[in-house]
C-alpha cells in the first residue's frame, strides 16, 4: 500500500510536529508500506531511507489539487489541520493528525486563492499579496469546516486535543481516535546518568518564538533563587524572543548561569536532556495556542530526565507526576520559583530508570496502529 503524507512541517525543521511527521512516516515503513511525503516547494528534503519526499505544493488548494492528482497512492494521511482539504478533493481515505494550534489557528493558509503565485499576474504579485492573505485566513476556517467531517478518522495527540477538538468541530463526533505521540529510539537508546550535577543544571528546549512556552518566567524565578542556590541553566532553541530574553537574562544578574545555545543538532540535543538534572517548560493555554501534547517531556524522561512542567493542556498526559515530573498549577513566577526551590531542597526527586520506563510505554508503531485500520 502506498501511503501519501502531506505536511507543512518536516525536518531539517525543528519542532513536535516536526517530529511527529518524520517518525510516523518511518514507523509506516518499517511495517513494509510505500510512504510519500509532500511538502512546501521551497522546503529543502533531507535523506530518510525509503521515503520519497517530493517539495512541490504552494500550501492552497487551488494550486495545490492539480499537483496531488499527478500522483497514485492508495491513503492520504494529513499531519496538519489546515491540509485536510483532500477529503474533499478525492475517493481516496484520507486521515488526520491533529495537534491542537493546526486547528485553533490554522497555519498555513491553505485557503488562500493563490492570486500573488499566479504567473499571468505577476507584476502585481506585492499588491495582491495582503489580499491572498486576508482571503486566506477566511477560507482556510471555512474549508476545514468542510473538509473534516470528511476524513476517515481524525488522530488526536491526547485526550486533552481531542476535547478542545470536539468542541469546536462537533460535527467531526465518533470520528476522532486518540493516538497520542511516540518517542524517538534515539531518545530510549541514549546513556543515563546515575548522578545529579554537584551544580543542578537545569535545561529548556523549545522554539523561542512563543510568550507562552513562560521562558522569561523561568529567568524571573532563577533570578531569585540566585540569591540562594548554585544551578546552571542551558536554553535550546531560537527565535523572534531570544534577543529579549538573553537582555532580560543579563538585566536579573544571571549572564554566567545562562547558555542560549541557539540551535543543536539531535544529537547535542540528546546530550544535553542526558546531562540535565532536571527539564523546565511551564506553558500555558492561549484562546489561540496551547500545549497539545508536547513530545519534548517524553523525550526528556526517555534520556532519564524529569520535567516540570504546568499542570495544563497536553502537559498534563506528557508527565507522569511524581514519575517522570512535577507540575505548577499556574505557570507563574511566583510558582515556578517555589517549585525549583523544592526542588533544590531535595524535596522532590525522583529516578532515570522510573523516567525513562514511562517514555518507554510511548511508541511510534502504537501510533502508527491507530491509523492503519482507516487506509484500507
Amino acid at each position: 500500500m502506498h501511503i501519501g503524507i502531506i505536511t507543512s512541517e518536516f525536518p531539517p525543521d525543528i519542532g513536535g510536529v516536526e517530529t511527529y511527521a518524520a517518525e510516523f512516516a518511518q514507523a509506516l515503513v518499517q511495517l513494509g508500506y510505500r510512504v510519500s511525503v509532500f511538502v512546501h516547494t521551497r522546503h529543502h528534503p533531507i535523506d530518510l531511507p525509503n521515503i520519497t519526499i517530493y517539495p512541490v505544493l504552494k500550501y492552497s488548494r487551488h494550486l495545490d489539487r492539480s499537483i496531488l492528482r499527478e500522483y497514485d497512492v492508495d491513503a492520504w494521511h494529513v499531519m496538519n489541520a489546515a491540509h485536510s482539504w483532500i477529503a474533499l478533493e478525492t475517493d481516496k481515505p484520507v486521515v488526520v493528525s491533529i495537534h491542537g494550534n493546526d486547528f485553533l489557528n490554522p497555519y498555513p493558509l491553505t485557503g488562500r486563492p493563490g492570486f500573488s503565485e499566479n504567473p499571468k499576474l505577476w507584476r502585481f504579485a506585492s499588491l495582491l499579496h495582503p489580499l491572498d492573505h486576508w482571503l486566506g485566513k477566511i477560507l482556510t476556517t471555512c474549508q476545514m469546516r468542510q473538509a473534516l467531517p470528511k476524513a476517515r478518522a481524525l488522530l488526536a495527540n491526547s485526550r486533552y486535543t481531542e476535547q478542545v477538538f470536539l468542541a469546536r468541530y462537533p460535527a467531526c463526533q465518533g470520528k476522532t481516535v486518540v493516538a497520542q505521540v511516540g518517542v524517538s529510539e534515539l531518545f530510549l537508546n541514549s546513556r543515563i546518568c546515575k548522578t545529579r550535577n554537584p551544580v543542578p543544571h537545569f535545561l529548556t528546549v523549545t522554539r523561542l518564538s512563543e510568550k507562552r512556552k513562560n521562558v522569561d518566567k523561568i529567568l524571573l524565578a532563577l533570578g531569585e533563587l540566585k540569591k540562594e542556590y548554585a544551578f546552571s541553566y542551558q536554553i535550546i532553541g531560537d527565535g523572534i524572543y531570544k534577543a529579549e530574553l538573553e537582555s532580560l537574562a543579563e538585566e536579573l544578574g544571571l549572564k554566567e548561569k545562562v547558555d542560549f545555545s541557539g540551535r543543536l543538532p539531535l544529537e547535542r540535543v540528546i546530550e544535553a536532556m542526558t546531562n540535565a538534572d532536571l527539564f523546565i517548560l511551564p506553558s500555558s493555554i492561549l484562546l489561540d495556542s496551547h500545549e497539545g501534547f508536547g513530545i519534548v517531556y517524553l523525550e526528556a524522561a526517555a534520556c532519564g530526565t524529569p520535567s516540570l512542567g504546568a499542570r495544563q493542556a497536553g502537559a498534563v498526559e506528557a508527565i507522569a507526576e511524581g514519575v517522570s515530573g512535577f507540575f505548577v498549577e499556574e505557570p507563574t513566577t511566583e510558582n515556578i520559583y517555589s517549585a525549583l526551590k523544592n526542588y533544590l531542597q531535595d524535596q522532590i526527586t525522583f529516578t532515570p530508570e522510573n523516567c525513562r520506563a514511562f517514555a518507554e510505554n510511548f511508541t511510534w508503531d502504537k501510533v502508527v496502529q491507530k491509523a492503519l485500520p482507516f487506509y484500507s
